[in-house]
């Protein structure tokens, strides 16, 4: 249940910040919260902001197509499934792909003082953990939680989110309601490729409209395809 937890929080923290506030800007959070996600961050996956929000726009700028940095109609369902990481990985330590891509997020004092060493985060959780649960108790949920996490939640929005599912809209990503909630909400991925900006993925059907809703009933309007 602490690994649940774990990832849980973790996918939450990814998909609010990383995603919505940084990657698209559809969201805006206070400067307490900003610092609080990034130490969640840190200690659960000791992802680097800029690199995520760089790869994550090259992906929506060459959406399956050549220089998508994890399209498993490109590199196959498995391949990005279990090396989702790796690939994520490689493209970020490109520094065209932060300065084309991420130019907007530069590093600030914390990244360079704390958060830009994420394998001091991931150490840091991890004992946190043992101390918490017990030595074997916390390397295993340490453990459980990676795995949930890097190799199946996670990976689960690029591989099967551009493979297999519904479509409301015409692109080459695809919903799945049910991955949706264990996943914050996005593997509604077909609608969220539709309105990358939107604050929420969910869609409404509306006559012969489809509707993206969001907090203070902001509205996007795609024509049925």
């Amino acid at each position: 249940m602490v690994a649940i937890a774990l990832t849980q929080t973790a996918v939450v923290a990814t998909s609010v910040y990383l995603h919505r506030t940084l990657a698209h800007r559809a969201l805006a959070v206070h400067p307490v919260a900003d610092v609080l996600f990034r130490t969640v961050l840190w200690l659960t996956t000791g992802q680097l902001r800029q690199e995520w929000v760089a790869v994550h726009r090259k992906h929506h700028a060459f959406t399956d197509r050549e220089g998508d940095p994890h399209s498993p109609r490109l590199l196959g369902l498995w391949r990005v499934q279990l090396l989702n990481a790796y690939y994520y990985q490689r493209e970020g330590r490109n520094p065209d792909t932060i300065q084309t891509f991420a130019r907007d997020i530069p590093e600030d004092r914390l990244d360079r003082a704390v958060f830009s060493k994420g394998w001091i985060g991931l150490v840091l959780g991890i004992a946190l953990l043992c101390l918490v649960l017990g030595l074997w108790p916390g390397l295993i949920a340490a453990l459980a939680h990676a795995v949930f996490y890097v190799f199946i939640l996670a990976p689960l929005i690029n591989s099967v989110g551009h493979w297999r599912g519904a479509q409301n809209f015409g692109n080459t990503a695809y919903n799945s309601s049910v991955l949706a909630w264990v996943t914050g909400g996005e593997s509604l991925h077909n609608n969220h490729h539709a309105h990358p900006r939107a604050p929420k993925f969910s869609v409404r059907r509306d006559g012969e409209q489809r509707r993206m809703r969001g907090p203070g009933a902001i509205e996007s309007r795609a024509r049925t395809s």
